[in-house]
């Protein structure tokens, strides 16, 4: 692994972890030549899916503009970068173990709104707003009112 700092390949590895779903691998490493450490993550090769979008434009899949939106669906939210990451991560392992080879926005953003609503009401709300792009603050009202109503009839089925 090539050293950021000073283009140096000749690194070492000095400690590893595996993150908690498996599918990355955190590792430190140091620099002999100018004595830094920096962190590599290694996962899985990324899936190769076509998205379509609303338009009808077609575009490979991208793991970082998923997790864009999540970052500012949760921005100053209890939510942490690893709640964010697993979200992606259990993504693509559906998309894998579904072996599809396209997927639209519209699965995409329902799955990702499903996982964030057992996480974080006001990201799930954020998230929706611009997903299902609202227009006013009757669109909010409307979706806070659907919302309330699954939780709680969710509520009465867990008791």
């Amino acid at each position: 692994m090539r050293c950021p700092y000073c283009t140096n390949n000749n690194t070492r590895v000095t400690d590893s972890r595996e993150r908690e779903s498996g599918e990355a691998i955190w590792r430190r490493r140091f620099c002999p030549q100018c004595k830094k450490k920096f962190s590599t993550h290694e996962r899985v090769e990324s899936i190769s899916v076509v998205v379509c979008k609303r338009d009808g434009k077609k575009e490979l899949y991208h793991r970082d503009k998923v997790l864009g939106g999540l970052l500012r669906a949760c921005k100053k939210r209890p939510v942490n970068h690893l709640q964010m990451e697993e979200i992606v991560t259990n993504l693509e392992q559906n998309l894998r173990s579904r072996e599809v080879k396209e997927i639209s926005t519209h699965e995409i953003g329902e799955y990702v709104m499903d996982s964030l609503k057992n996480l974080d009401n006001v990201a799930y709300l954020r998230f929706a707003s611009v997903y299902k792009d609202f227009k006013d603050i009757d669109d909010f009202i409307q979706e806070m009112g659907d919302f309330a109503k699954k939780d709680r009839s969710r509520e009465m089925n867990n008791e």
